[in-house]
């Protein structure tokens, strides 16, 4: 299969508040054969600010994807995401909700409100590397998504 030529940076928005597992997906994206370009925060509401550009995000990009954990301070992952998709700025935005857990309330939830996907974080690196590949193969290489 010919992969999409993507002639710009993929504008990724991580929302996560585990340092180690931002440090983990920043490592694993360095293995990329992609341009991609990481963006993190670290909770709820300053994943909002950013897709907003408001206060210290005032010139932040416009993301081609979120990958948006479930357990955040201030602002839940779900109610990031309930948000996310009730925006209509917004809306097309693919979310990967990338999450401990595996509760089924979870994941019905997360459907719910419009996830794109629903993936269980692995717990070793050579895992999350290969989870990390399969979200680039995917959503970057196999899809067509619409023009931000």
């Amino acid at each position: 299969m010919k992969s999409a030529v993507i002639n710009k940076p993929i504008e990724i928005l991580l929302v996560e508040d585990n340092p180690g597992d931002v440090e983990l997906t920043t490592l694993a994206f360095e293995e990329s054969q992609l341009q991609v370009h990481l963006n993190v925060v670290e909770d709820g509401v300053a994943a909002l600010e950013f897709l907003h550009q408001q206060s210290a995000y005032a010139k932040s990009p416009y993301p081609d994807m979120v990958l948006l954990d479930l357990n955040l301070p201030k602002k839940s992952g779900h109610e990031v995401l309930a948000e996310i998709k009730a925006d209509e700025n917004f809306r097309r935005i693919p979310v990967v909700i990338l999450t401990t857990s595996l509760a089924e309330e979870d994941v019905l939830r997360a459907y719910n409100h419009y996830a794109n996907c629903y993936l269980k974080k692995p717990v070793g690196f050579s895992q999350f590397i290969e989870v990390i590949k399969s979200i680039e193969d995917f959503w970057f290489k196999i899809v067509r998504l619409p023009s931000s």
